[in-house]
């Protein structure tokens, strides 16, 4: 980080920068206000609203910056570029809870298969602002009005969105059901009661606006087009988390900036403007869709990865012991990464320290046996999941664990079963205009253009799979053993002779 002096106010003043038009255009280059500080020293008072300033140049459409008054700090991103907070949200950001994220990666055990993703949630919280500033600015560059404490209150937002997650959340949470989600109320009042980042917001008078923009409470400054910039589908959120995860993943995938020119608000809703005169926009369907099919590409290639899911469910297999023996999930509010994985090698029970040992040295268990469609039907999958799924089934999974262990003559541990909930994923629920000039989500659009989206939202179903794992050389005789207990064979049929998985 970096403080920016402005220059009308001599070398002591560090209110804010001024920058040059990121689309090409330029801006006026004398702002017409000076920085907070010259008026309160000046006036003994609050500084007034002035922030506009006089456009000299146009650039391309969707690639408006978002208005740097105030800015003090200035931050290096590798995704973005440089990224500029204001006092207010530099302040937000030294918050021990915030400060926290930077302990905890993006993207779980991802690192094992993709080496650059080691990005971390306090990275991803850091472009989830600076995506919903843009989003501001263009929505303001379109003509709509939007006032200081509206923005301040969507950025801080937007900055603390991830606040609430624990080690390995998306493990814990979505994939094994150990714990609820990060983004339930309940979790999301644990962090702003009493904490280092509840006085900070409070000082700024935006902790209450805050807490009813990120829970969906009702509050007289937060319309909801504010709570869509950040917790919607396409959203803030959303377009960072596609950048940056396929930025270090190596991918090489992204999005075209002018999606940010299709935002809306209409009827007091954020939307994407997908219709001009009652005539179908084709760019801005096309940009939409290629988000659409972006985030199915990074769920089917790193947060479903195989071997990704098997780190998660051995690491989910050592906490599921710890909670058993008295762990709670209000212990992980403070805990990073590398926290929960000490906890785990310092555990009593042998189980814990196994786990944890196998995912930091990489020897993993592999795949014996796999149940996915098409070889099961959704009404079979569902069946599955209500028998297997989540923690209320953990005892049934637990016993036939030690079933399969006893009859391969195996150590308890080494086999796990991993059959994930159908909750996991993702919906369509973009909300667009429609010909008439309405707002309808996207999947409902009546458009034979638009079907490809209901296709998308179909498919994740496909990416459902029951495992049973275990060490590669017991994985032949699983592989049987499992087909006789549960009656069906192995989606999966790999050959043994050269190895039994493939990471």
């Amino acid at each position: 980080m970096r403080a920016i002096p402005d220059s009308r106010c001599g070398p002591g003043c560090w209110s804010r920068a001024r920058a040059p038009n990121l689309s090409g255009g330029t801006w006026a280059s004398t702002p017409t206000f000076r920085c907070r500080g010259w008026w309160n020293t000046a006036h003994g008072g609050k500084a007034p609203w002035t922030g506009r300033r006089t456009r000299q140049g146009a650039g391309a459409a969707g690639e408006n910056p978002p208005q740097r008054r105030w800015a003090r700090v200035l931050i290096r991103d590798p995704v973005h570029g440089d990224i500029y907070l204001t006092p207010v949200e530099a302040d937000l950001l030294d918050a021990a809870e915030v400060q926290r994220l930077r302990g905890i990666k993006q993207t779980g055990t991802a690192y094992l298969i993709y080496p650059g993703c080691v990005h971390t949630r306090f990275d991803h919280s850091l472009g989830t602002l600076w995506l919903a500033k843009r989003i501001l600015a263009n929505l303001r560059h379109k003509g709509f009005r939007i006032d200081r404490d509206a923005e301040t209150v969507v950025t801080a937002a937007a900055l603390i969105h991830d606040v609430g997650h624990i080690p390995f959340g998306h493990t814990l949470e979505d994939e094994a059901g150990l714990f609820p989600r990060h983004d339930r109320a309940r979790r999301l009042e644990a962090f702003l009661d009493g904490t280092d980042l509840a006085r900070r917001l409070a000082t700024h008078g935006l902790l209450d606006p805050v807490r009813a923009l990120l829970s969906g409470r009702d509050h007289p400054d937060v319309r909801p087009w504010m709570r869509q910039v950040v917790t919607s589908t396409v959203d803030a959120d959303m377009l960072d988390y596609l950048r940056r995860d396929a930025y270090f993943s190596g991918l090489g995938q992204r999005y075209d900036d002018r999606i940010f020119s299709y935002f809306i608000i209409h009827q007091d809703q954020l939307a994407v403007s997908l219709f001009k005169h009652q005539v179908e926009r084709s760019d801005a369907r096309s940009d939409v869709l290629t988000l659409l099919r972006l985030r199915y590409l990074l769920t089917e290639r790193i947060y479903l990865h195989h071997t990704k899911v098997i780190a998660g469910a051995m690491l989910a297999k050592g906490v599921e012991r710890l909670v058993a023996q008295g762990l709670k999930e209000s212990d992980l509010y403070t805990w990073q990464d590398a926290d929960l994985l000490a906890a785990l090698r310092q555990a009593d029970d042998p189980l814990p320290r196994r786990m944890a040992d196998a995912v930091s040295r990489r020897r993993l268990l592999k795949r014996a046996y796999v149940l996915a469609p098409p070889h099961v039907d959704p009404a079979a999958r569902r069946r599955l999941i209500d028998r297997y799924a989540g923690p209320r089934n953990a005892a049934r999974r637990s016993a036939l664990e030690a079933q399969l262990a006893r009859e391969l003559g195996l150590d308890e541990g080494d086999v796990i079963i991993h059959c994930p909930e159908r909750s996991m994923f993702k919906e369509v629920k973009v909300l667009v205009t429609d010909r008439s000039g309405g707002l309808t989500p996207l999947d409902a659009l009546d458009e034979p253009a638009l079907s490809e989206a209901r296709s998308l939202a179909r498919r994740y179903g496909d990416l459902w799979r029951l495992y049973v794992l275990t060490p590669p050389e017991a994985a032949p005789r699983a592989r049987e053993l499992c087909r006789e207990v549960l009656g069906v064979p192995s989606s999966y049929e790999p050959d043994d002779a050269a190895g039994s998985d493939a990471v």
